[in-house]
This record gives C-alpha cells, sequence and structure tokens, in this order.
C-alpha cells in the first residue's frame, strides 16, 4: 500500500504531496548547506522528480541556483521555508526533511561533509535536552 507524505511551509502559503518512496536520506555538514538551512546541516531526501504534487502555492516558490557550484535553494517568498525542488541535473526531487508534515519511512543514510562540521554542533550533541525552553 502506497503512504502519501504531506508537506508545506511554516506559513502555510505552500502545501505538496508525495509518495513515502525515498532513494536517500542525507544530513549534509557542507559549508553551503549551513548557510541555506541556517542551522549545523541540511537534512534532505532525495526521489524522482516525477513524485511530487504542488496543492497549492507554487507562485510563491523562488528558486536560487548558485551561478557557480552545485547547490540550489526553493524557499516559500512569504516566510522563508525551504521546500522541494528538482535538482540541477533533472534527476531528483530534493525534499527538505523539515518541510514535511509527517514521518518519512527512510532511515538516514549517512551523514555527509563531515569534515565540514562546526566545533559548536559537536559540542552541542552533547548539551542537556529539555522539551521546550530551558527555565
Amino acid at each position: 500500500m502506497r503512504k502519501i507524505l504531506t508537506g508545506g511551509c511554516c506559513c502555510g502559503s505552500v502545501a505538496y504531496t508525495l509518495e513515502d518512496q525515498f532513494s536517500s536520506f542525507y544530513f549534509c555538514h557542507c559549508e553551503q548547506c549551513r548557510k541555506m538551512t541556517g542551522s549545523a546541516h541540511a537534512s534532505n531526501l532525495f526521489t524522482s522528480p516525477e513524485n511530487i504534487t504542488w496543492l497549492h502555492g507554487q507562485d510563491q516558490l523562488k528558486r536560487y541556483d548558485d551561478p557557480v557550484r552545485s547547490f540550489t535553494q526553493v524557499f516559500c517568498t512569504a516566510c522563508g521555508s525551504a521546500l522541494p525542488y528538482q535538482s540541477k541535473s533533472g534527476k531528483s526531487l530534493v525534499v527538505p526533511a523539515g518541510s514535511l508534515n509527517d514521518e518519512p519511512s527512510k532511515k538516514v543514510d549517512a551523514r555527509i561533509f563531515c569534515s565540514e562540521q562546526t566545533a559548536w554542533h559537536r559540542a552541542g550533541l552533547n548539551s542537556p535536552e529539555f522539551d521546550k525552553f530551558p527555565g
């Protein structure tokens, strides 16, 4: 039985569905992914380019393709949330895991570009955990 996942942006301007069929799932620690996400790593799932149905908001999408390096970012123009995009090669649909409303069944395959992982992220992995802001 096919499992359908839903996703979208933070403000609700963009929504999509796709099948829970991913070929790979990576946490990327490269400098570009850190800059694009504003975080310690990008969390991207890869699937076939046809595996998406946009429900609404495609007119709210903005795409940035780096003119030199091979990286892309697509985001909602209203709230800035990262959203799925077709790779420059056209061979994959890249789905930011955080844009999903549901848990994918695919487990993380690897953490990549770990030589570029920041010291603050490594140290933070051993920090205390809370369910909300501490205090």
